[in-house]
């Protein structure tokens, strides 16, 4: 027998390890300060740079592809090489998908602050990042295929499989929803419109959440849980059941998050009956990761490395038990753009992902450095500090979702909005949120305290740069494959197995998308719909670059508690010019769509510069750049030459004489302000955004509707 000599890479697994800490306490210390804000609106500074609407997707991608991101890839690279008894394919690609990795995330959240967004959730960053995030990708995805082609393991353990599952369907996730017309260097428009937008962009958002921030993790669970607790997985059947079941049912789900939308209704009813199947092959994993604990649970009370992944795969069990639940129309019509979406997303988000992460550390750190951890009692203060921060965390937003929910669709025995002002419901909920903070900040000094930790460990040992390991080559399989023994034939053959994966994740993505595009009576016209004027597309784009869609929805749903207080319900050939779509996933002010007319230029104008004047005791944060700033106009004709290309049907040539009727339509309002008591030039950002507000849903009759603001 040939035995080969070989050594593992620890040098890219500190790297990733320490830069997973570091984005971490970041993404985390802007969450504390966005819930912050939601109450003491001041601590927006009346700076462009630093508002909710600017912060607020600067938090959601520093957690999700800084922090998480980069813990996956600590934990893939330092897994991959001992589960292939191989070094990694290649150094130099594993450095620069580190260094590619992190530029991404500075230029993100450069980006992001100065309101350079695409408004799509998790999907941010404009069309140059989107490419490089692409690329970067690519080379972490040939790093790891060439690694497990070059194993020296028979078979590929699940972690495996999982790794295998994420690398090619985040590529296919991305690509598809990124698909975007640049204008110029730093903005694009996405190529889908309106109902197709929201298709792709919750197909995409879904399976971000499914295959970046739960297989991945999935794959480390069946790596790390078992070394931790020093036992075998309970079930390698159950793992098969979990893994093929997981990836086929996941990827239909997508359209859950759009009930009682604009889209059709097949689609609809299509993402509730996957979701609700998707509780088993999840809840099948949670077991495997549990019942491998069994004889060993005498050593979780003094483990604290144990005691977070055990915390982990529990909140990833109540996590997936409450999407389904989520998926049911009649829970869906209730919870829906409350701060209940929020509390079930931070379950997974502070509890999934960030306690597995946190385990992982503990038990990985001290190898590499070959020492003992530091402190066991520092550790189990942050398990409890992390614990007590994510029951604060999530009792307030379920609480405060119930009673968003009920005092929105309140009504008084004679049949009126019992609260018409939805102003309100925002200072109802305000303790809750001052709880959510309380939270947050707790859960954030239990990281602080695991960094001290840390540092003391790395103080305390000696870094192992490259272990040398030495095991037999692997001989080429040669066995045919057999009725009855058809994974372990699979398991041997990386490619097959990976084809056979990126088929099963295909088809959920197609049978949606297919009648959606081509089916038009999926998407009926509407003739009095017609195209944004250059001013209003103007408004639009800085609507975007402020994120006000991050608190506002536009899309006012069939409820009979929704058209008393909005007006009439959306309909699909509303939307057909919007580039991309915005109907907004959570309301923390009131919905917009049927804005259009129910209130003054001279209102609009007061209550950006000062919410408060036009809305007493609003906690929205003023925007007083807007009314000093000028509007920018000269990609105007870029941006109606690009609509025109993406179907919006604009006159050939338009563009030509567009910032003509920009400055014609921006002169009348002006002149409206002017003869009400403001006096404002009319080239300036506050002009655009009042003409697109002004604009908002009144292509159709809309009939007289309870004031609210």
């Amino acid at each position: 027998m040939n035995i080969e000599k070989f050594s593992y890479d620890n040098k890219i697994v500190r790297m990733f390890l320490f830069a997973a800490t570091l984005w971490g306490v970041v993404g985390m210390l802007v969450g504390v300060i966005l819930a912050l804000q939601l109450f003491i609106p001041e601590l927006n500074f009346s700076l462009q740079y630093t508002t909710f609407g600017r912060l607020r997707p600067l938090h959601t991608n520093a957690v999700i592809f800084a922090f998480v991101g980069n813990a996956i890839f600590a934990g893939v690279y330092y897994s991959l090489q001992r589960l292939c008894k191989a070094p990694l394919f290649s150094d130099m690609l594993a450095k620069i998908h580190f260094w590619g990795w992190q530029t991404i995330i500075v230029l993100a959240a450069v980006t992001l602050l100065s309101g350079i967004t695409t408004s799509k959730e998790y999907a941010e960053l404009e069309w140059p990042i989107d490419i490089l995030i692409a690329v970067v990708w690519v080379i972490f995805s040939i790093n790891l295929m060439g690694t497990i082609i070059k194993r020296r393991e028979k078979h590929m353990y699940v972690a495996l499989w999982f790794y295998i599952a994420t690398i090619f369907t985040v590529a296919v996730l991305h690509i598809v929803n990124s698909i975007e017309l640049p204008i110029s260097l730093l903005k694009s428009y996405s190529v889908y419109a309106g109902v197709q937008d929201a298709l792709v962009q919750w197909w995409y958002g879904h399976n971000a959440v499914a295959f970046f921030l739960t297989t991945p993790y999935l794959g480390l669970m069946y790596y790390y849980l078992p070394k931790a607790a020093n036992r075998p997985v309970y079930s390698y059947r159950l793992s098969i059941l979990h893994f093929w079941s997981l990836i086929f049912i996941y990827i239909w789900a997508g359209p859950h998050h759009l009930l009682y939308t604009a889209l059709p209704d097949w689609a609809q009813s299509l993402g509730t009956v996957f979701s609700i199947m998707l509780i088993a092959p999840s809840w099948g994993g949670m077991l495997n990761g549990l019942l491998t604990l069994r004889g060993a649970w005498d050593r979780v009370r003094d483990n604290p490395t144990l005691k977070f992944m055990v915390v982990a795969v529990t909140a990833y069990g109540m996590a997936t038990f409450e999407g389904p639940m989520l998926s049911l129309k009649n829970f869906n019509a209730f919870t829906h753009y409350t701060d209940w979406i929020i509390a079930h997303v931070h379950i997974g988000a502070l509890g999934w992902n960030g306690f597995l992460t946190f385990g992982m550390i503990y038990w990985m750190l001290p190898k590499l450095y070959k020492t003992k951890l530091y402190s066991i009692k520092l550790a189990n203060a942050h398990f409890w500090l992390g614990t007590l921060g994510i029951v604060m965390y999530a009792v307030s937003m379920y609480w405060s979702g119930i009673v968003q929910g009920l005092m929105w669709k309140e009504f008084t025995p004679l049949g009126i909005l019992q609260y018409p002002n939805f102003l309100e419901t925002v200072l109802q909920i305000v303790p809750m949120y001052i709880i959510r903070a309380v939270g947050g900040t707790v859960y954030l000094v239990g990281v602080i305290v695991m960094i001290y930790n840390l540092y003391m460990t790395v103080k305390s040992g000696s870094f192992v740069s490259s272990e040398s390991m030495e095991a037999p080559a692997l001989e080429k399989p040669k066995d045919k494959i057999r009725f009855g023994l058809a994974h372990r034939w699979l398991e041997k053959r990386p490619i097959k197995f990976a084809i056979l994966a990126v088929i099963a994740i295909l088809i959920g993505g197609i049978v949606e998308f297919i009648p959606t595009f081509l089916v038009k009576s999926n998407i009926p016209t509407i003739a009095s719909v017609k195209p944004y004027t250059p001013l209003e597309l103007e408004g639009r784009d800085l609507y975007i670059r402020e994120g006000c869609n991050s608190c506002h929805s536009q899309l006012v749903r069939p409820f009979r508690s929704e058209t008393e207080r909005y007006g009439e319900y959306s309909k699909a050939g509303e939307f057909v010019y919007d580039h991309p779509f915005l109907w907004g996933s959570k309301r923390t002010g009131p919905d917009l769509h049927r804005l259009g007319g129910k209130y003054s230029n001279l209102w609009h104008y007061l209550h950006m510069e000062d919410p408060r004047s036009m809305s007493p005791g609003s906690l929205m944060p003023p925007y007083p750049w807007l009314l000093e700033q000028t509007l920018d106009v000269s990609k105007t004709s870029s941006k109606i030459r690009a609509m025109r290309t993406l179907g919006v049907p604009y006159e050939e040539g338009y563009e030509e004489f567009a910032n003509e009727d920009l400055m014609k339509q921006a002169n009348e309002i002006a002149e409206d302000l002017l003869n009400n008591g403001a006096v404002v030039e009319p080239d300036k950002e506050i002009i655009a955004l009042i003409a697109y507000l002004q604009r908002l849903g009144t292509d159709i009759k809309v009939e007289e509707t309870s004031n609210q603001e």
